[in-house]
């Protein structure tokens, strides 16, 4: 039997590819499944470790994290128009655990109260007024919030 996978050559190269996907999303725990415990996120959530400079790009990205809209950032400060609705995030990995950023970036909620305005990254339950194009989808992949929280724990 043979297996055709557009643009792949050979069908040993196809099923790989395949068993190879399937297995990298075995490891993602979906948004529905994520366990906070002490306000804490200890497993990654893509099931591999962040990249923080992709992290970076994502925090700057307008269309991705735009956490620059609420946030300081002095190691952004070649970008424009920092935040000041939320705390600096100078010095943020002094203040908190890898495992507390990224309850944070998944869902703010869990440790700052349903007040805050920051939203759900990884969430599906994102408040009220959600982008049309997001209504039952997270605003950022499991990976991107590793990373993210790869590179937050960069700013010392």
């Amino acid at each position: 039997m043979f297996l055709r996978v557009p643009g792949m050559v050979g069908t040993t190269m196809g099923i790989a590819m395949i068993i190879t996907t399937t297995l990298a999303l075995a490891d993602v725990t979906l948004p529905d499944e994520v366990v906070v415990e002490n306000l804490r996120i200890e497993k990654s959530l893509s099931g591999s470790p962040g990249d923080a400079a992709q992290g970076r790009k994502t925090f700057a990205d307008r269309s991705l994290g735009n956490c620059l809209a609420c946030h300081l950032n002095s190691d952004l400060s070649d970008e424009l128009f920092h935040g000041n609705v939320g705390p600096s995030l100078d010095g943020v990995a002094t203040r908190w655990k890898p495992e507390q950023l990224r309850t944070i970036v998944v869902n703010a909620k869990k440790v700052f109260t349903e007040r805050t305005i920051m939203p759900g990254f990884y969430s599906l339950d994102v408040g009220e007024d959600v982008r049309e194009d997001l209504i039952g989808k997270t605003i950022l992949t499991a990976q991107q919030v590793e990373d993210v929280v790869a590179y937050l724990n960069t700013l010392e």
